[in-house]
């Protein structure tokens, strides 16, 4: 039953043409290993210092001081190799004035390799940040305090106090906001006498907030941010101008289907920001900063506890800290990275008037015109190809055209894009046992979306991501992914956690969106990937329509060299999506031995017709789905083309093999890196996306939690309100996923900020909800749930329930004029009533169906279940599932 075992099987049969491709180049591996041993005693020694000087000959009592004085000697010494070449860094921060820059000339030769590794016991940091010191008090009412911009430092998207990261000052927009062709137009006199203008930016995160007023026309996964070209006003309306061709880029893309728009999604920003950043005016919060860039000087408002006169505060300037670009015919190979921590980068494109387009996973949409022409293939006349080539973002550190590149015990931290591109033609390189937190963007990217067919020299293949802990990636840039794929094949993503995360843990593939108008998605050479017993949970915290572990597109040429998802637990999803998520054109991919638990909606993704190689959509994408544990229930089934077999509802993750739960995630020789901090502990930063719905006498509010939590976890939340303070267990949010406050005045309005408290301090509160207005109104219980089923397990069911039928086709759901917080389901026939709560309740509309596990019920009697919605006057209507018979 052990996925371990179930692996080795697939190994001998569905692996087998992969093994065989992969042979030579794993004996080559292990040669060049064997005559490392064999040469131990020619390795040669370089030896680099914080307090070293490049005038010495880097010998042990005698070393240099930079990276690239050291480089100079690598290539003194590696044209005729009989040793690894190692360069040891002591411990100490190196500041680079420009990146390490490596190509196929710093290569390990003969099959031996180019060490860079940290002294024993000590942590060099390799890092693009000078300190910012000088520090004086500015503004003694809103203890602001401001400090020159240090020599050189002209532009900077983070700052970071004692390692932990200020934000950028935030606000909610001006109400009344009028959406026009080139931004904005408001009532009034309004934002004109802000200071810099073109450094605000507004944010779009998509989708709604549960209750908002507010829809900005956006698919829930992503989050453009667009600058502000100027403001200006005749003192009667106000004019936004917003920044080309960013703006275009984000509100023109094309309708290729009057249905699917632009087949991504609704993701053409059609509406109001979700809030405003980057402006001296919104300055007041403690852990907010503002760049004056064209003053250079910088402004902070310090957190309780915080003295700037010791504080070690830290601007991110170099954009790249290291990078290895080889080329078709010269590869650059065989360097090791080991034990060291790449820290403090930034990333200024979205400062430009480029903005940040975002289309899903960090990939945007640039240039003039890039919204007719960018990525669209054929489906678009003087478009660009291949379809879904949209642009990638960077990464900090960045490998491309190369080989055998390894990352061993390696920390990235504190980084303003990506955190690691293994880009175009990397093969064969390893990340094992590093960190990767505190991220604006991806935390690792693997491969690209611009060549889904090449020559197999130039693919990316046979990359391995094991035992690293990646957490709290996606902080600015919120989505991004923990680990995000594009073509590639033979690429092994194994042993790993992934937790507190905005947005997806792991995403496979790509160009799979063709299938929603009956198109075969892009050709490409992706097979064998391997995604097996990671440790996923409290992911999808911010954004939705996501999942654990995430697959788009054509993952092989067949089921046997397709996609492997095995023994991964996945568990805790906080917004709608699936654990694991087979979105579009997603096509032969093989799950066995998988725990999905505490999902939102459906557990696997679902069943999509088939266009790939001429097929007319009469069959569907190829799946198997063998042995995995879970709370859908789904009945074996194996019907054009996917297969259910042998699967297990579980009610506790205690119900699963303990050989399964205690087999994935970091394996034991790593788990010291779950140890490890990064910064001075700290309150968590605020809760996000905080909405009310008002009724007689009463609110119900509620929030998105935090993704970074200070290095504790959130014991408490406070809910305020002028004259309304609550305060809640995190635990019992977690449970009802909202709170309800009464005791307040009808015909008040009210707006609600939230705080989150650790046992470091308590967070700077949330930005406001929009207000609303508790009143004496008429509302009704809700209609029945439009569908309910149930699938029966041992000794327990799965209840499946889709919301209340809207009044028309495409019209509201019918919820009584209150919304729907629960559902109440009475065991039939013992009369039992269980109260099924929390965020998945909230958040299920439309025709998706949310799920729960009803457990101590009697093997071999039938059994009908009825539903009601719950909303604030009550349970409504019953619907009511068939008989079914428990195993």
């Amino acid at each position: 039953m052990r996925t371990k075992t179930a692996l080795s099987v697939i190994g001998l049969g569905r692996f087998a043409g992969a093994l065989m491709a992969m042979s030579l180049f794993l004996w080559i591996g292990a040669c060049a290993q064997l005559t490392t041993s064999q040469q131990q005693a020619s390795t040669t020694n370089i030896y680099v210092s914080p307090t070293g000087n490049d005038a010495n000959p880097g010998t042990s009592d005698q070393p240099v001081l930079t990276l690239q004085r050291a480089q100079q000697l690598v290539r003194g010494e590696n044209q005729n190799m009989s040793g690894d070449i190692d360069v040891y860094l002591a411990g100490g921060t190196y500041r680079l004035t420009q990146p390490l820059t490596l190509d196929y000339q710093d290569s390990g030769n003969n099959g031996f390799n180019v060490v860079y590794s940290a002294m024993p016991g000590q942590q060099p940091i390799i890092s693009g940040a000078v300190q910012v010191t000088g520090w004086k008090l500015f503004d003694a009412s809103k203890n602001i305090w401001s400090a020159p911009a240090p020599a050189g430092l002209t532009d900077t998207r983070q700052l970071y106090v004692d390692g932990v990261r200020a934000y950028r000052t935030r606000g909610r927009p001006p109400e009344g906001l009028t959406m026009t062709a080139t931004g904005y137009s408001v009532p009034g006199d309004v934002m004109t006498n802000w200071r810099n203008p073109t450094n605000i930016e507004f944010v779009y995160t998509g989708g709604n907030a549960i209750w908002s007023e507010k829809d900005n026309g956006l698919g829930p996964w992503c989050e453009p941010r667009c600058p502000v070209a100027g403001i200006t006003s005749d003192g009667t309306t106000t004019t936004i101008t917003m920044a080309q061709p960013c703006w275009d880029n984000s509100t023109k893309r094309p309708e290729i289907s009057a249905s699917h728009h632009n087949l991504v999604g609704p993701n053409s920003i059609t509406g109001p920001p979700e809030y405003i950043e980057n402006a001296y005016e919104l300055l007041g919060t403690p852990g907010e900063f503002y760049f004056d860039r064209s003053a250079g000087v910088i402004y902070y408002v310090p957190r309780p506890g915080e003295d700037l006169s010791k504080a070690d505060v830290e601007a991110p300037m170099l954009e790249q800290l290291v990078t290895g670009n080889g080329t078709g015919q010269l590869a650059v190979h065989n360097i090791v990275f080991s034990g060291l921590q790449f820290a403090y980068a930034t990333w200024l494109f979205p400062n430009t008037s480029e903005g940040f387009s975002e289309i899903q996973a960090n990939y945007t949409i640039t240039g003039a015109d890039g919204y007719a022409t960018e990525g669209w293939g054929d489906f678009v006349p003087g478009a660009t190809g291949p379809y879904g080539a949209w642009t990638k973002a960077p990464a900090n550190v960045s490998f491309s055209h190369d080989y055998s590149i390894q990352f061993l015990n390696d920390d990235f931290v504190h980084l303003g894009a990506a955190g690691l591109n293994l880009g175009d033609a990397s093969q064969f390189d390893v990340v094992q046992g590093c960190v990767f937190t505190d991220i604006s963007g991806n935390g690792i990217d693997i491969g690209g979306v611009d060549q889904p067919e090449v020559p197999a020299l130039q693919t990316t293949s046979d990359n391995k991501v094991m035992d690293c802990h990646i957490y709290n990636v996606a902080t600015e840039f919120h989505g991004g992914i923990g680990i995000c794929v594009g073509y590639s094949k033979y690429t092994i993503i194994e042993h790993n956690q992934l937790d507190d995360l905005p947005y997806t843990a792991i995403s496979m593939g790509w160009g799979g969106w063709p299938d929603k108008i009956g198109k075969a998605g892009v050709s490409n050479y992706s097979e064998n990937a391997l995604v097996s017993d990671n440790l996923i949970f409290n992911h999808m915290l911010l954004l939705a329509d996501g999942g654990g572990i995430y697959t788009q597109g054509l993952t092989g040429p067949n089921l046997n060299d397709g996609e492997k998802l095995i023994g991964n637990v996945i568990y805790d999803q906080f917004s709608t999506g699936h654990g694991i998520y087979t979105d579009n054109g997603c096509a032969n991919v093989t799950g066995i031995g998988n725990v999905m638990f505490h999902i939102n909606h459906d557990n696997w993704g679902s069943r999509h017709k088939d266009y790939y190689n001429g097929k007319d959509g009469s069959t569907y994408d190829p799946f198997l789905f063998e042995n995995n544990y879970w709370q859908q229930g789904d009945p074996d089934s194996n019907a054009l083309n996917v297969t259910l077999s042998d699967n297990h509802l579980i009610n506790t993750l205690d119900q699963v093999p303990a050989s399964i739960t205690q087999n994935a995630g970091i394996e034991p020789a790593y788990q010291n890196i779950l140890n490890q901090q990064f910064g001075a502990p700290s309150a968590p930063e605020p809760p996000t996306r905080v909405a009310a719905y008002a009724g007689d006498g009463f609110v119900y509010v509620t929030w998105n939690p935090p993704v970074f939590t200070g290095g504790a976890p959130v014991g408490t939340y406070t809910i305020n309100a002028p004259g309304v303070s609550v305060t809640i267990p995190a635990a019992d949010y977690e449970t009802y996923g909202y709170v309800q406050i009464g005791n307040l005045t009808d015909g008040q309005p009210y707006s609600f900020t939230v705080t989150a408290t650790n046992a470091n301090g308590t967070s700077s509160p949330s930005l406001p909800s929009l207000p609303v207005t508790p009143q004496t109104s008429t509302i009704s219980v809700p209609n029945a749930p439009a569908r309910v089923f149930a699938y029966p397990g041992i000794g327990m069911a799965s209840i499946h329930i889709q919301a209340p039928a809207p009044a028309t086709t495409g019209g509201p759901s019918i919820d009584g004029g209150s919304p729907i917080r629960g559902y109440v389901i009475i065991v039939e026939p013992t009369g039992e009533k269980v109260l099924f709560l929390g965020r998945k309740a909230l958040l299920l509309g439309g025709t998706h169906t949310t799920f729960t596990v009803i457990d101590g019920l009697t093997s071999g009697q039938v059994y009908t279940f009825q539903v009601r919605a719950l909303n604030a006057a009550g349970a409504g209507a019953a619907a009511q599932t068939q008989p079914i018979r428990i195993k």
